[in-house]
């Protein structure tokens, strides 16, 4: 009988979420909620494995853990791409890895929620209140703002469309984005420096990779208004994290709605968690019920297409 980890199920949701029936009898399943940050570690408790299910990106999968995983054969992740398993170093080693499903709007939901929270002062006001205040500061108001949207690849529109309701003002850059594919969105092609330097909200929807890596820094939070409000829901790296904190603290802009981290889970002394002008939550963006039972009934039939000698949805 195969062996079967769940890793990083943080919200007790991976066999609530399927049914798995149709691989009983065939996999022993181990669910563990926790979170290991030492490869050590991962490479001491996933060693009797001959399958792990991922989610996203929370644990990488280098090649350096797969070597010291000798009963590997298949790994699921939920979503089709992720940046954080060496697909290479997994189909030298024979390990079969494949993907599932992911909804398209979860994530620009959340983005938007930041900013509705950010621009009316949702949870400094809840805050407030239950502390037994009332009325402390004004909300800013959405209708006639900027807002600017850095990629208008699959989540980028679905944002620009929500500040377009809201009546916003709205203006995208990106390294390659073209006036033609702006056009199509119905959205201003801004240069980056007038995309920071005239946004009220500035909002990322990219792809991690060697270009956008570190891509935002220092000199974009500088020419940012001091009204304005950065979020960031893509992924941590693309934004030099240390120039967010530093111009946060100077309160050089007026603040940020964050989902993402240089590390996570997000270190319980790291200073986005005490900055108050910062709403964070924890990488929930895809986080939804919709999305996870996508993602666990696609790793059951992955599971059993495997076991049967005929893998689907494989990552190559």
């Amino acid at each position: 009988m195969k062996k079967l980890a769940i890793i990083d199920d943080y919200e007790h949701a991976a066999l609530e979420s399927a049914d798995w029936s149709s691989v009983q009898g065939d996999i022993e399943v181990s669910v563990f909620h926790d979170h290991l940050e030492d490869e050590d570690a991962v490479a001491e408790r996933l060693q009797p494995f001959d399958i792990v299910s991922l989610m996203r990106e929370r644990t990488p999968f280098p090649g350096s853990l797969l070597a010291r995983l000798p009963n590997l054969e298949l790994l699921v992740t939920s979503g089709m791409r992720n940046a954080s398993i060496d697909l290479e170093a997994a189909r030298n080693r024979g390990v079969v890895v494949t993907g599932t499903p992911i909804l398209p709007y979860p994530a620009a939901e959340h983005a938007w929620a930041l900013i509705i929270a950010l621009a009316k002062r949702v949870t400094a006001d809840d805050h407030s209140m239950r502390a037994g205040r009332w009325c402390e500061t004004p909300t800013v108001g959405l209708n006639g703002k900027t807002l600017g949207v850095i990629g208008l690849g699959r989540l980028g529109p679905r944002v620009a469309g929500f500040g377009q309701a809201f009546g916003m003002n709205v203006a995208a850059w990106s390294l390659n984005l073209t006036r033609e594919r702006c056009d199509e969105v119905g959205v201003t092609l801004a240069s980056r420096k007038e995309l920071f330097a005239t946004s009220d909200f500035v909002t990322v929807h990219l792809t991690l990779g060697e270009r956008s890596r570190g891509l935002i820094d220092a000199a974009d939070f500088a020419l940012m208004k001091p009204t304005a409000y950065f979020v960031n829901t893509s992924r941590g790296p693309i934004v030099d994290e240390a120039a967010l904190v530093d111009a946060l603290q100077r309160n050089a802009i007026a603040g940020a709605g964050l989902d993402v981290y240089d590390i996570e889970p997000l270190p319980a002394d790291h200073p986005l968690r005490r900055l108050p002008n910062t709403i964070v939550t924890p990488h929930t963006g895809y986080v939804t019920k919709e999305n996870f039972e996508i993602f666990f009934t696609t790793t059951v039939s992955n599971i059993r297409a495997w076991l049967d000698g005929e893998p689907v949805n494989v990552l190559t």
